[in-house]
């Protein structure tokens, strides 16, 4: 139970229906579809919509979609991958020809196509009672006339100024006043209004033919990219079935690759051979562990995983007991494992969505234009703020995620949901590029194995092994940090805090809900 001597945040408790966001007129939109009679599928859209104007640095319509939508909360559980494709003229020779050897993260070719709005639709089709022409309308009206600027997205636009100041029209479209936008300005981003209006008309094909594609192509090829219409007209959303692994008696849930959730998920296995309650959840020996088993997962997928229609991956085998053992039986806890450094080409924001509405239907969503205000161009008439998730691509022959035409890049992305004996227990994800998988892995516990609540599981102090640096927040208690530089691991302070949390904790017996949503962010959980 939360200390109420202290600052902090209480746990929000409702029956009917409930979401967390990371802005609040995002959980307030959601709410309101909710009490309209929307589905969570409806106001995971809405509230999505929404914080691709209001958050532009996290999320937008140039990004890509990811959700894992289980009806009612229980039977199956459809994957959504939302994810774009390199154009069809990317191919590593090409680039090796030019003497590129990693894609820059602020160039055309650092743009996918972007898989969100084509996403939403297929998601709204299959769960929704709306359509985008309902859903986008609290989208429009904030980029029309305008919204009040929250104080984490002044945090992180204050960051970015230098990139925004070297970016393809981003300082007519995202530094109006010559500067980063501070709390309590006010934005308009009418092109883009009129962008999400002609959406909201025509659905997704007004987004991936007409003017606004060529008007996209137009831009990106304008600075050397090789995107093409067609390119845009091809794109399509993929449902597949969840991968999956148990830990503590439950089932936890992840979108399959291209996606990154294996990478959780192989964590949880090595995790799962240890017992964490015999060290405090704040201690030197459970960092140390979480640690080590995000090395090892990280290498794992380094090595094996990429877009599963053009290299093999065997999740099955991954995902096997058997995979991490040879790892597991060399953890030490009085030094580091020798493995290979390794560095994955990005380090990505993002914005998480969890809803459950009134019928228990559950959806776990997560979009993103990958970096901060993604590639910093945006294109030149739509006010469309393009992502660069193509630059997590590798320009390596061989490996399973070298950029090929047509090819989805590793993403970073990962809605989870935790069901028990098949039903439904929580959806929740942690938004913060590389930290993702860690980050889930780092809540759950904190719940499984150390009985926080969803908002105590949230608030606890994190940290990232992340290019051979344990990167920690500073709340990690002096001693802690002491202890791990001991066991040989290299540390430092994180500028901004690591990734941002929404769960929603569902209670079968009593009939209720309890959402917890990081305090990291300016967002909340509400319910009704």
């Amino acid at each position: 139970m939360r200390n109420f001597h202290f600052a902090g945040r209480s746990t929000v408790h409702a029956e009917n229906a409930m979401v967390a966001t990371s802005h609040p007129l995002a959980a307030l939109t959601a709410i309101e579809v909710l009490r309209a009679g929307g589905t969570a599928a409806d106001a995971a859209v809405a509230a999505c919509a929404l914080l691709g104007v209001i958050e532009p640095q996290s999320t937008g319509i140039g990004g890509d979609c990811f959700a894992l939508i289980q009806p009612k909360g229980e039977g199956k559980i459809s994957a959504y991958n939302g994810s774009g494709r390199a154009p069809m003229a990317a191919k590593a020779a090409w680039y090796l020809e030019r003497d590129i050897h990693a894609i820059p993260l602020t160039s055309a070719h650092a743009v996918s196509i972007p898989g969100a709005i084509d996403a939403w639709q297929t998601i709204l089709r299959d769960h929704g009672k709306f359509g985008l022409d309902t859903l986008l309308q609290p989208a429009i009206k904030a980029a029309e006339e305008g919204y009040v600027v929250a104080p984490r997205i002044a945090f992180d636009w204050k960051n970015q100024f230098d990139k925004l100041k070297k970016g393809t029209n981003t300082e007519r479209y995202l530094l109006p006043h010559g500067r980063p936008a501070v709390a309590g300005d006010v934005i308009h981003q009418r092109e883009l209004g009129k962008t999400l209006r002609a959406i909201a008309k025509d659905g997704r094909d007004a987004f991936y033919t007409g003017a606004i594609a060529e008007d996209m192509v137009e831009t990106l090829r304008g600075i050397g990219g090789l995107h093409t219409l067609d390119d845009f007209a091809a794109h399509s959303t993929e449902i597949t079935s969840p991968i999956g692994t148990m830990y503590k008696g439950f089932d936890v849930w992840q979108c399959p690759p291209n996606g990154p959730g294996i990478t959780m998920l192989v964590m949880l296995n090595i995790l799962s051979r240890f017992d964490l309650t015999k060290f405090p959840a704040l201690s030197v020996e459970r960092f140390h562990l979480e640690a080590e088993a995000a090395r090892i997962a990280y290498m794992m997928r380094e090595e094996h995983v990429g877009d599963p229609r053009q290299v093999e991956v065997d999740v099955g085998r991954i995902l096997a007991k058997e995979f991490g053992d040879e790892h597991v039986g060399r953890i030490r806890m009085d030094a580091l494992l020798d493995l290979p450094n390794v560095a994955p080409p990005m380090h990505p924001s993002t914005v998480y969505v969890s809803v459950v509405d009134k019928h228990r239907n559950v959806c776990s969503f997560i979009n993103s234009i990958a970096h901060s205000f993604g590639s910093a161009i945006v294109s030149n008439k739509t006010g469309i703020l393009l992502q660069n998730r193509a630059g997590g691509f590798r320009i390596q022959p061989g490996h399973p995620n070298c950029i090929a035409p047509g090819k989805r890049p590793l993403h970073t992305i990962i809605p989870s949901l935790v069901t028990k004996a098949g039903r439904a227990v929580m959806p929740f994800g942690v938004m913060g590029g590389q930290y993702q998988p860690v980050g889930q892995v780092h809540v759950l516990t904190n719940m499984l194995d150390y009985g926080c609540d969803v908002q105590e599981a949230i608030d606890m102090p994190r940290g990232l092994h992340y290019e051979g640096v344990y990167q920690l927040e500073d709340s990690v208690p002096a001693d802690i940090v002491a202890g791990l530089q001991k066991l040989g691991h290299k540390t430092t302070r994180v500028i901004g805090p690591l990734g941002g949390a929404q769960a929603i904790w569902i209670d079968w017996e009593k009939g209720t809900l309890t959402g917890g949503s990081d305090p990291r962010k300016d967002g909340c959980a509400l319910g009704y």
